[in-house]
């Protein structure tokens, strides 16, 4: 009876999992596939297809729409998305998007700049932001 009932609380947590929404500003016209997102959170992408610049913004290490995103769109363990990021610093090429704690401070973010782009679970959208894509 413990195993069975372990088991049906794991596949509802399993099923209530969030998809992870990529939002900008409003303001921004451009549209994205998961390719250019993720060469945008890798830093081989430095602007919009329209050429306006563009700032992606991570969720902290650990956070669990982080490693949904980097298992979705980046398509990339955390370890080798830390590694490609020491050599990519080591060399002088750039460095990580910053940081943020929460789908709130990526929200604010987002919705004052719009030269920014984040993800967020899509529980967490609100009408400040334009999701551009979910996975």
């Amino acid at each position: 009876m413990k195993r069975l009932t372990t088991l049906i609380i794991g596949l509802f947590v399993f099923s209530v999992s969030a998809e992870v929404a990529v939002i900008v500003n409003p303001s921004v016209g451009d549209a994205l596939d998961r390719k250019q997102i993720s060469r945008i959170f890798m830093g081989k992408d430095k602007s919009f297809p329209s050429g306006s610049d563009i700032t992606p913004f991570n969720l902290a290490d650990g956070n669990s729409v982080r490693q949904e995103f980097e298992k979705s769109v980046i398509q990339r363990s955390a370890a080798q998305i830390n590694a490609y990021w020491g050599k990519y610093v080591f060399t002088g090429k750039g460095s990580p998007p910053d940081t943020l704690s929460s789908d709130a401070e990526v929200i604010n973010k987002v919705k004052s700049s719009p030269d920014a782009i984040g993800y967020i679970s899509s529980d967490s959208v609100t009408p400040d932001v334009k999701v551009i894509a979910t996975f």
